[in-house]
């Protein structure tokens, strides 16, 4: 069953998105890139931002799920607290469009694609590049909202495994 997998990796000033075709064990590279805010406009008025690139991006595909990434608690709350705001808007956006909405840990992602939790983006990116046979993703963003989007479908098509194997019992 092909299904199509929206990663996005949030930021309240560089948003990162990956488009991604699941079928079965196959993955097919769809789509990637960042959405870039405004640095000098005020903080509503980037979210504003956001959310009309997210829904423009949303309009041009057929994705079902929207694999997003966790909030990470650093040492700067501020930061916490908008990238908070920014993951509400593409919520919202993605649940308005009906997509199934699904939150993991970026060292849960990471794992989940490199084997290795405290992979670097750099290590990440590579694996990316080579488990959906593409190459030169300019921005780490990016990769890392394709490697939300890989990770998603192996979860994904776990899922039909164990559903399948709870059938045949």
């Amino acid at each position: 069953m092909k299904v199509q997998i929206l990663g996005v990796d949030p930021g309240s000033r560089v948003t990162g998105f990956g488009l991604i075709e699941a079928d079965g064990d196959r993955l097919r590279h769809l789509r990637h890139g960042v959405i870039l805010l405004d640095d000098k406009a005020d903080f509503a008025t980037r979210l504003a931002q956001l959310a009309r690139a997210f829904r423009e991006i949303l309009a041009g595909h057929q994705a079902a799920h929207l694999a997003l990434e966790k909030i990470f608690l650093g040492k700067n709350a501020d930061s916490a607290f908008k990238l908070g705001h920014a993951r509400g808007v593409l919520m919202s956006e993605a649940a308005q469009a009906g997509m199934r909405i699904h939150e993991y840990a970026a060292r849960q992602v990471k794992k989940g694609v490199t084997g290795n939790g405290g992979a670097s983006k750099e290590e990440t990116q590579i694996v990316v590049q080579n488990l959906l046979g593409i190459h030169g993703i300019q921005r780490l963003d990016a990769s890392d909202a394709l490697a939300l989007a890989c990770h998603h479908a192996f979860e994904f098509r776990k899922a039909a495994i164990l559903r399948t194997a709870v059938e045949f019992r």
